[in-house]
């Protein structure tokens, strides 16, 4: 009997591209069934905005494997230009940090309590707010250092919630670019040349180089590989 041998997969870059795509695919239809839920709830009243809100994120933060490290409501300041900072977020299990050591259970983000997170009062000109609002669509920001929770590297994902026009504000979450790394790093890996993910900026947000490191910023690639319905695209580093 003949030996049979057993040739080796190799990944597509476009294969893994459509990784990508069906991961955040999945994170807008979340963002979107929250966003309506919000919207429905506003017009009944029945429960506080923190109460419809927690209902809606905890369970996402409190499954055995979660996706997310955060997720929650930020209401749009008021017109009145009073300044208060209405956050309605949830923080997941947290790895070992300076700020909040680790946690084993979702949390309420307490602002109160935070003395550094007065860059938070201007939040309606940083770009997980201001772009949604500018362009009435999902975006994507990231990735970079969130010093205000996670102290880790994170994608943070927002979209407008509006009502006749007005913007209410935006709901969103947040994952550690480390978690996005086990469900994308196996796509990329089966391909036979190293791959960095790269958002609309060129910053690396998942890379299987070693020498290409979350953050760094590449220079646009002609043959990028588009990830369709984000912005990411898949380049090819090394010689």
């Amino acid at each position: 009997m003949a030996e049979r041998t057993t040739m080796a997969v190799t990944g597509t870059p476009a294969a893994a591209a459509g990784r990508v795509s069906e991961l955040f695919g999945r994170i807008h239809e979340t963002l979107a069934g929250w966003r309506e839920a919000i919207l429905t709830g506003e017009q009944d009243g029945a429960l506080s905005l923190d109460d419809r809100v927690a209902a809606l994120v905890l369970p996402a933060l409190a499954e055995d494997d979660p996706l997310l490290i955060g997720a929650g409501f930020v209401a749009a300041p008021e017109p009145t230009g009073a300044g208060d900072v209405r956050f309605s977020w949830w923080l997941g299990p947290l790895d070992d940090n300076p700020v909040f050591g680790a946690t084993r259970a979702p949390s309420k983000l307490d602002l109160g309590a935070r003395s550094y997170s007065d860059y938070l009062r201007d939040f309606a000109s940083l770009e997980w707010f201001s772009v949604p609002q500018s362009t009435h669509r999902t975006h994507i920001t990231g990735p970079y250092v969130d010093h205000l929770c996670a102290c880790d590297y994170i994608v943070t994902v927002t979209s407008p919630v509006e009502r006749d026009g007005r913007m209410l504000g935006v709901v969103g979450l947040d994952i550690y670019v480390k978690r996005l790394e086990r469900e994308l790093l196996p796509g990329m890996l089966a391909c036979s040349r190293p791959l960095a993910l790269v958002n609309e900026h060129g910053r690396v947000t998942v890379s299987t180089d070693p020498a290409v490191l979350v953050g760094t910023v590449l220079p646009t690639a002609p043959d990028a590989v588009a990830c369709p319905g984000t912005t990411f695209r898949l380049v090819e580093t090394g010689a």
